[in-house]
């Protein structure tokens, strides 16, 4: 009788796309100490060799998925051309809180990430440039907005995260009853900009 393989071979790009959700589950569920390539191949059912070949490091892996994670953010929070500013803004931003609903542990960790990992606060910073320059081009700012105005809408963000947080520690707020608060507060920081 013969016995089945250890592993089963996937073509590379299957291989790769699996072991990104593991780690996005992975990294989500341990702090990055815990983890170790060992663990992580055994978890993945692979050899640690198979695992390095994908990613020379940990450090890449978790960079690996973090990326990952914030292009699935990019793709679901795009904004529809055909509808006007606003409510293009209100779907991004209702895409993006069903985001978090689905991955809060993920999304945790990367705030936590952002203030300590280099790599993690690289990425949050692009994710925010490319989001600010969206909402700018959205209300009509232009390419050179004015500074209190890119200034209102890059501390949006900054305040966007701190709410979001707050929601998920207190859970005071349902998702519609938060993106309405934060459109509002967009909304005043605008105002206030002039």
């Amino acid at each position: 009788m013969a016995s089945e393989p250890a592993y089963t071979r996937l073509p590379v790009d299957e291989r790769r796309r699996q072991l990104l959700e593991l780690g996005t589950e992975l990294f989500a569920t341990h702090s990055y100490d815990e983890l170790s390539m060992a663990g992580i191949a055994r978890e993945a059912g692979i050899s640690k060799a198979l695992l390095y070949h994908y990613f020379p490091s940990k450090r890449d892996y978790f960079v690996a998925t973090l990326q990952e994670a914030a292009a699935e953010v990019a793709r679901r929070t795009e904004p529809d051309p055909s509808l006007p500013p606003l409510e293009a803004l209100a779907a991004s931003l209702d895409a993006f809180l069903g985001w978090i609903e689905d991955n809060s542990l993920a999304y945790r960790k990367l705030m936590e990430g952002a203030a300590t990992v280099p790599e993690v606060r690289a990425l949050v910073d692009d994710v925010r440039d490319r989001t600010s320059a969206r909402i700018l081009d959205g209300i009509g700012a232009g390419p050179d907005p004015p500074p209190a105005v890119r200034s209102a809408v890059r501390g949006w963000l900054w305040f966007m995260d701190g709410a979001v947080l707050d929601g998920l520690e207190h859970g005071a707020l349902d998702r519609r009853e938060l993106r309405d608060f934060l459109l509002r507060v967009l909304d005043g920081s605008l105002t206030a900009a002039g």
